[in-house]
């Protein structure tokens, strides 16, 4: 029991394939860092050369990063420890967010915030960029710094890495590239679902397109004769709730956060299905939802349920379209953003224009709640292809799966 299994061996990193090499980054690849020109000297900017900071990585979703924020000149190249790193360059990020990483698909320049990989013959830059998710903890753990932390380019050089032979790496990279397509798929898929939502909750709750079964005029009403205040507190044995502006009314439970909410909940309101909460220092923000739980919430929160024929879904809808938020906004009382609260009194006198039948509300709830459904099916889906790949990743990369090269 415990035993190396046969065709593999142990190094200094663990059990592998007996016929993986195991070598440092110094061994593999040119290790080279950046710089940054001068700011104040505008001829050292908006040339013609791609400069890449660790901003640019976060933001490209992509393996391959062709374009940069800003750019470089040839002057601003000369005056700085900026260097021309040749395409399929690994560029990983050594500072604060380290590990992160693209390869470039031109020539580019990053700032010092970067390790960025030159691969020699032996090693593939796709399987070293894949590689890199794996050895993301021992990176952050020989980094150091008190501001933010940093790793050297040093310690880096030091850091040893599985080697499979060269056809080895290039099938591990092909078979990963492939789950990233996938992936990317879902992800355009979801994106486009969320703009076609958009797009007819503008058209649905504006009235710019209509069922034909409704034909009766649009009525203009405000807030307050169609939802009521709920002040109800001291229900201290419901559950705690919570209101996102991403997800709504959730259990506080569901939170990745430190729970700060007061020992003493008797001031808590209560908050029931169907009502709608919203925060009211951010309710120009947009933070609002509806509730399907019975529960109890911060008295940092407004509570507000829907009077006779008035679709509760569909108002919620309503609350999250630009011109709503926008007179959140202007309804909302303070000096600086930091301040402005929406209190029900003033939340009441806002008008809106509402279908003046229930079914109509219903109708159009019903068809943006199938959108969000739809939506949240794929990334459920996205979600579990992202663990999956997670799992092969690690096996592959590890020599536990192996591939066939012929």
């Amino acid at each position: 029991m415990g035993g190396i299994p046969e065709g593999y061996k142990e190094t200094k990193i663990g059990v592998i394939p007996e016929y993986w090499d195991v070598k440092s980054f110094k061994e593999v690849s040119k290790i080279v860092g950046g710089g940054t020109p001068d700011t104040e000297n505008m001829d050292f900017w908006n040339g013609n050369i791609r400069w890449c900071t660790p901003t640019d990585i976060s933001k490209n979703s992509a393996k391959f990063i062709e374009k940069t924020e800003k750019t470089i000149s040839e002057l601003g190249l000369k005056n700085s420890s900026a260097t021309i790193l040749p395409p399929n360059t690994v560029l990983m990020c050594s500072r604060a967010t380290i590990g992160e990483k693209s390869i470039s698909k031109y020539e580019i320049t990053t700032n010092q915030g970067f390790k960025s990989f030159i691969c020699n013959n032996s090693l593939n830059f796709e399987y070293l960029y894949y590689l890199i998710d794996i050895l993301k903890k021992e990176f952050i753990k020989r980094a150091n710094g008190t501001t933010f932390i940093e790793i050297s380019k040093k310690d880096v050089e030091k850091i040893q890495m599985p080697l499979p032979p060269a056809k080895e790496q290039q099938k591990i990279a092909e078979i990963l590239s492939t789950w990233d397509k996938s992936i990317e798929k879902l992800e355009n898929l979801i994106s486009k679902k969320i703009e076609t939502k958009k797009g007819l909750m503008q058209n649905l709750l504006t009235g710019n397109v209509r069922f034909s079964e409704f034909e009766s005029e649009w009525k203009e009403v405000k807030l307050g004769d169609i939802l009521k205040e709920r002040n109800d507190v001291g229900y201290l044995d419901l559950e705690l709730l919570a209101i996102t502006m991403k997800n709504g009314v959730i259990k506080r439970s569901e939170l990745d956060l430190k729970d700060n909410s007061s020992e003493n909940k008797s001031k808590y309101k209560r908050i029931l299905p169907g009502d709608i909460g919203y925060n009211t220092m951010r309710m120009w923000q947009g933070v609002s939802g509806l509730s399907n739980y019975e529960g109890i919430v911060s008295p940092a929160y407004t509570i507000v349920t829907p009077k006779k024929d008035v679709s509760g879904e569909y108002i919620a809808y309503l609350f999250k379209t630009s011109n709503m938020i926008n007179l959140f906004h202007r309804y909302s009382q303070g000096l600086v953003n930091d301040t402005l609260n929406l209190k029900y009194k003033n939340f009441k006198i806002i008008n809106a224009i509402i279908p003046k039948s229930i079914e109509e509300q219903e109708k159009i709830a019903s068809v943006l709640s199938t959108q969000d459904k739809e939506i949240e099916l794929l990334k459920q889906k996205l979600e579990l292809v992202n663990t999956q790949k997670k799992g092969l990743m690690q096996n592959l990369l590890t020599g536990k799966i192996r591939v066939k090269t012929s």
